[in-house]
């Protein structure tokens, strides 16, 4: 097992600088995910290392935006960070159909909690675990379908809303694992993962 251990580290590091070479990347490929212009630069190198890494046989790419917790200043915040994702991440779709791989990678774009209509006076919107958006593109997702809605101040799912366990089950469905298989037994009661 230790060898196998040291095996597996030896692969992922040896191939980790031809990974991260993105010479051989057109300039087409540049444009689409942004790497030309200095706003979009750092998402677009990750979105495009997620894409190489999904052509590699990754299973699980997780990519992360740091600076969403718009608690103030929201409008100046809020365009900041879209002007910086928007175009790497509509890339990333473009480029995973255009290479015939959305249709078995699973996209998701969220986060743990959405942003309620109201703030601590700071010009800002506060943490609102009632009502939020999570949007899914490829893995048999179907396109341009909405589910739910919230209250006209986006503070609360009015119209089916979604527990974080119906979701859940979605994105299992959509890996072809039935939740309720997963269930184990502990202490006497059953468990769902």
């Amino acid at each position: 097992a230790r060898m196998a251990n040291y095996q597996l580290a030896y692969r992922m590091q040896s191939a980790g600088p031809e990974l991260l070479d993105f010479s051989g990347e057109s300039q087409s490929t540049h444009r689409l995910y942004g790497l030309d212009a200095e706003k979009t630069r750092w998402f677009g190198t990750n979105c495009l290392l997620a894409r190489r890494m999904v052509e590699r046989g990754v299973r699980f790419v997780q990519l992360y935006h740091s600076t969403w917790d718009d608690h103030s200043n929201l409008n100046a915040n809020l365009k900041t960070n879209c002007d910086m994702t928007d175009l790497p991440a509509a890339g990333l779709i473009t480029d995973l159909a255009q290479r015939g791989l959305l249709e078995d990678t699973l996209v998701i774009w969220g986060g743990e909690f959405g942003r309620a209509p109201t703030s601590e006076g700071q010009k800002g919107r506060d943490h609102d675990h009632y009502g939020f958006t999570v949007w899914m593109a490829g893995g048999g997702v179907k396109p341009g379908f909405t589910y739910g809605a919230t209250d006209e101040f986006g503070c609360s799912a009015v119209e089916n809303p979604v527990h974080v366990h119906d979701l859940h089950a979605t994105i299992l469905h959509l890996m072809g694992l039935d939740h309720e298989k997963l269930t184990y037994r502990y202490s006497g009661r059953d468990f769902r993962l």
